[in-house]
């Protein structure tokens, strides 16, 4: 029973796109590594924070800079001055989302941490972050790899929710008139729920 409702369908679904569009039973290796290849598809994902001295959510863009364990822990760069950082730190639960131009999409929801280890950054490190951190003219805060400024956001998924499909335009589009037509909810795509167990399991074996 939902938490919020405003009609009473009986016996049928109330939400017959999710019914009909829902995978349930596959391999938690199935639907990890294909998120894991949309998510390197995107690059560049909305990060959600909430702003704790108002309570607002933020979104920002944040491009991908590595990801570990099978794909469900994921590194995005940040400077550590920025507002972002002290968002993360009065609530480190973070949504990601991301979107291509077909209309798939991911949501992947996760708790993060802020690494400053130098061996952590140098690892990951790409010279084109000196174009957005900028050199003070210090000598400390150049946007190289020993910049202080340079940390690292890791983000370690708790759950996620996505959508793919294997549809043609062609085969999308006869969906949707199929449906428009006949009242059958339009099977265009795959739906997939990945749970916090399955990936504590995924996670622990990678």
């Amino acid at each position: 029973m939902s938490a919020f409702s405003n009609t009473d369908t009986g016996s049928k679904p109330a939400d017959p796109y999710t019914a009909a569009n829902k995978e349930g039973d596959l391999p938690v290796s199935e639907k990890i590594e294909t998120l894991d290849k949309f998510v390197s598809s995107c690059k560049f994902g909305m990060m959600t924070t909430r702003d704790t001295t108002t309570g607002k959510l933020v979104s920002r863009c944040m491009a991908i800079a590595a990801k570990e364990n099978g794909g469900v822990d994921q590194l995005f760069f940040t400077n550590t001055e920025s507002k972002k950082t002290d968002e993360l730190v009065g609530d480190p639960h973070v949504n990601i989302s991301f979107l291509d131009s077909s209309g798939q999409w991911a949501s992947v929801s996760g708790t993060t941490s802020i690494e400053t280890d130098r061996s952590e950054i140098k690892k990951y490190y790409q010279p084109s972050l000196k174009a957005w951190m900028g050199d003070l003219g210090d000598g400390v805060h150049d946007g190289s790899e020993n910049d202080p400024r340079i940390g690292v956001i890791r983000v370690k998924m708790t759950t996620a929710t996505y959508s793919i499909s294997d549809k043609t335009l062609l085969g999308f589009a006869a969906q949707v008139a199929k449906g428009t037509v006949t009242g059958e909810p339009a099977s265009v795509n795959k739906l997939r729920e990945i749970s916090e167990s399955e990936i504590k399991s995924w996670r622990s074996s990678h």
